[in-house]
């Protein structure tokens, strides 16, 4: 244990309904480390349950905007010609993927307050 992060290790006990009981709010939580889930309650009192779909489809989103603009860069740099309507469509892109996160940290602080 000496290598560990945590090398103290704590124990307590606790009866069957009580286990029952951090189980189900594991599930609520969408854990399954016990260890994770009692340290933090312990150290913070609380845990917060995060939907990162939202958060993946953007990133998802921004990748494919990085390509786009790669692909651009590159046909730019062999023909020394960029087209108004790729440009149209990349700024349309972005100001979507903008409304996204603003949507997104919205939410983040709605589900705090």
């Amino acid at each position: 244990m000496a290598n560990r992060k945590r090398n103290i290790q704590l124990h307590f006990m606790v009866d069957e309904q009580e286990r029952k009981v951090i189980e189900e709010k594991m599930k609520i939580i969408g854990t399954d480390n016990l260890g994770t889930y009692l340290r933090r309650m312990a150290i913070y009192g609380y845990m917060i349950e995060l939907d990162m779909q939202p958060l993946n489809r953007l990133t998802v989103e921004l990748s494919r905007i990085g390509n786009n603009l790669n692909q651009l860069t590159k046909r730019a740099n062999e023909t020394g010609n960029i087209y108004f309507d790729d440009i149209e469509v990349l700024q349309t892109e972005i100001k979507k993927i903008k409304e996204d996160i603003r949507k997104f940290t919205n939410t983040l602080f709605d589900d705090v307050t």
